[in-house]
């Protein structure tokens, strides 16, 4: 299956697996606000975790559980980031962000009640024994808390009333953090399931995670609001110090394609199995949203 219909295919098992957890709900705003937030994405961190998986011959039937869990804590992640007292946005995947189309409060219940599902869905036995569940419980737990995500997010906050920009060492502390740290759990958590070494894994995510990043930043310059579904040109806007304000817009690009470099290098102790990883790096810095 090339990338594009694997990355296509797996979203398609993800968004099933959490419309089945969803569909015995009550019909209240908080869940017609957690359907709203985890459709539309690309499903790159799900499409990581199973990919990843496969490596280790684990059925898309057990992994899609641990797939649907970063999907759905990435969600929460990104509604709260919206939020007036964060990056303040309107708009997220070409629609209304969840405070602009229902309220602030129900963007906050949102966004805990598919914090809360991503654990719930970790815990399922499918996913296989406990051993297993306990470790990707609580490597995502630390990645999304206060030594990760959250981490990242308060410092992006502190950058901003900050007497003097971010270095470049500082900005790829942040982003190894804010962005980084689900990226680098996404690839993990295949190696966890298949009870394998993750360090070359560990190598592609950070070094995709960062190209990430820099590719973000490179949107926010060159990029389309209509493309990308979000306001651009927002970083220059607010004076803030990106890896394109440091490293000059093809340095930027630059240190992309040399990390995709790395991140593929990462991946030949898996040779022919990993090729779509390897399209999935190439893809971070080639996409348009």
């Amino acid at each position: 299956m090339s990338f594009d219909d694997r990355l296509k295919e797996c979203a398609r098992q993800v968004n099933a697996c959490l419309g089945t957890v969803m569909d015995g709900w009550a019909d209240l705003p908080v869940v017609h606000g957690m359907r709203y937030t985890v459709g539309g994405g690309k499903g790159l961190r799900g499409f990581l975790v199973m990919e990843t998986a496969s490596l280790f011959g684990i059925p898309d039937a057990q992994s899609v559980h641990a797939a649907a869990a970063i999907e759905a804590l990435h969600a929460y992640s990104l509604v709260h980031d919206d939020l007036p007292c964060m990056d303040d946005d309107d708009l997220r995947r070409g629609q209304p962000t969840v405070h602009v189309k229902w309220d602030e409060a129900t963007a906050v219940l949102v966004g805990d009640a598919l914090q809360s599902l991503a654990f719930e869905l970790l815990a399922r036995d499918a996913l296989g024994g406990a051993d297993v569940r306990i470790s990707l419980t609580g490597t995502l737990a630390r990645a999304a808390g206060a030594r990760g995500m959250v981490l990242g997010q308060a410092q992006d906050i502190a950058a901003e009333t900050a007497e003097t920009p971010l270095t470049l060492d500082q900005i790829i502390e942040l982003q190894g953090n804010k962005t980084g740290a689900l990226i680098e759990w996404s690839c993990e958590a295949g190696a966890i399931l298949g009870q394998a070494d993750p360090a070359p894994l560990r190598r592609y995510a950070r070094a995709i995670g960062l190209a990430f990043q820099i590719a973000d930043d490179i949107l926010d310059v060159e990029g389309d609001a209509a493309a990308t579904g979000k306001r651009v040109g927002k970083d220059a806007d607010a004076g803030k110090a990106t890896f394109v304000s440091l490293l000059g817009l093809e340095g930027a690009k630059a240190r992309a394609k040399a990390l995709i470099e790395d991140g593929e290098a990462a991946l030949e102790p898996y040779g022919a199995a990993a090729e779509n990883l390897r399209q999935a790096a190439r893809f971070v810095i080639a996409r348009q949203n």
